[in-house]
């Protein structure tokens, strides 16, 4: 890997793991598409917890909030305000990823060694990108959030470890079709985002030091991570922003287009 390749590479994470259109699917279909090698799992990892350090600068101020409300509630043992509520929700809309995760680790390494299933993976996330602005009622507030909300968000999530599944694309989606307003179920999925993608990558960590002999070196590591972290938070405002009043059929197209563009360059209808 050279340098022009761990800029890219950081663009295309900073930039797909929040616009709903599968930082995974990207990250495996780009670098097959281009005929270059696999960045390996050391990038991977430093890539994620880039875009992990964006997400935890873009709202240190509610995650600050989140800890002390969730710390009260727990010493309490009983919650009373919103903002502990929010906590305790967050924390059981991450169940389902982290499970599915330690569960069926073997199963999704397997999955992400196929660039064609992320072509075709990225062709569910229109889908569901489609489905949910169709359908999705979008009344409620963040604050109105209920129990079974965070459980349909936090198995979305779950869904998303699949690459090309969008992770925000689905959560978001899934917080529509439960009946949030556009911008309150991508605040959400911003906020069950932050743990998720930073506990993968530390888990990950071990490994990837092992492993960081095969792939980027030091320069190309750093590089990767500020890029990654940089396009990543900027990404962050941009969708909050456009989501007040735009709405996911533009990234249902994008997916769908590329997602079909990766399966008929890659030989998916071959035969």
């Amino acid at each position: 890997m050279d340098l022009i390749q761990a800029v890219i590479l950081g663009i295309v994470q900073g930039l797909t793991e929040f616009i709903p259109v599968s930082s995974s699917g990207h990250l495996v279909l780009v670098p097959a598409l281009l005929g270059w090698s696999s960045p390996g799992l050391a990038f991977d990892t430093v890539l994620h917890l880039g875009t992990a350090s964006a997400l935890i600068l873009s709202f240190w101020r509610e995650w600050m909030t989140l800890i002390v409300s969730g710390l009260r509630s727990l010493f309490r043992w009983r919650i009373q305000s919103a903002d502990e509520r929010l906590a305790w929700l967050i924390v059981v809309g991450c169940l389902p990823a982290a499970a599915a995760g330690y569960l069926l680790e073997d199963f999704f390494a397997q999955v992400f060694e196929d660039p064609i299933v992320s072509a075709y993976f990225l062709l569910v996330t229109a889908g569901i990108l489609t489905i949910a602005e169709g359908l999705g009622p979008r009344l409620r507030s963040l604050a109105k959030l209920r129990l079974s909300d965070a459980v349909a968000v936090g198995i979305a999530q779950a869904v998303a470890i699949l690459p090309g599944i969008s992770r925000s694309g689905s959560t978001i989606a899934a917080g529509m079709l439960v009946g949030l307003e556009r911008e309150a179920a991508a605040r959400y999925s911003f906020l069950l985002a932050a743990p998720v993608i930073l506990g993968a990558g530390l888990l990950q960590l071990p490994d990837a030091v092992r492993t960081r002999a095969v792939g980027a070196g030091s320069l190309e590591l750093l590089v990767g991570f500020v890029v990654a972290a940089v396009v990543g938070y900027l990404c962050i405002g941009f969708l909050l922003r456009y989501l007040r009043n735009g709405t996911l059929y533009p990234f249902a197209v994008y997916c769908a287009a590329f997602g079909l563009f990766g399966v008929i360059r890659l030989g998916g209808f071959a035969g």
